[in-house]
């Protein structure tokens, strides 16, 4: 009997497809389709400095105040680049803040680790502007 192993894409591909994802579960707000590209045991980590958010549930805590606190989302990332399991790629993210309606944008870069399936974990570093 022979036991049916999926077929892990490329690094590049599924850092494209997992990055698209997450950027389109940002924008929408889609907290479900953010979070399909996480591991169950994934860390996720806001910024260099923070402490990580472990476990899915962790990182549920953390994006689930974007649609309370951000409107008119866009989400856009570059090019994916590949070392080992490890990808890259900068990210912008423009919204509107519910609260003041004062418009941001974020620039940064995301680091992510994958189990060839999904992120098992990813760092942000990123900057704020108004």
């Amino acid at each position: 009997m022979s036991t049916s192993v999926p077929e892990q894409l490329p690094t590049a591909a599924l850092g494209r497809q997992l990055i698209d994802k997450f950027a389109s579960g940002w924008a929408k707000p889609n907290l479900d389709l953010l979070l399909s590209v996480f591991a169950e045991g994934a860390t996720f980590s806001e910024t260099p400095f923070a402490e990580p958010y472990v476990g899915v549930d962790a990182v549920r805590r953390y994006w689930a105040d974007v649609p309370y606190h951000q409107s008119e989302i866009t989400v856009t990332t570059g090019e994916v680049f590949v070392v080992g399991p490890w990808f890259s790629t900068e990210f912008k993210s423009v919204f509107r803040r519910r609260r003041t309606g004062e418009w941001v944008e974020a620039k940064g870069a995301v680091f992510c680790e994958t189990d060839g399936e999904r992120i098992t974990e990813m760092r942000m570093y990123w900057h704020r502007r108004t």
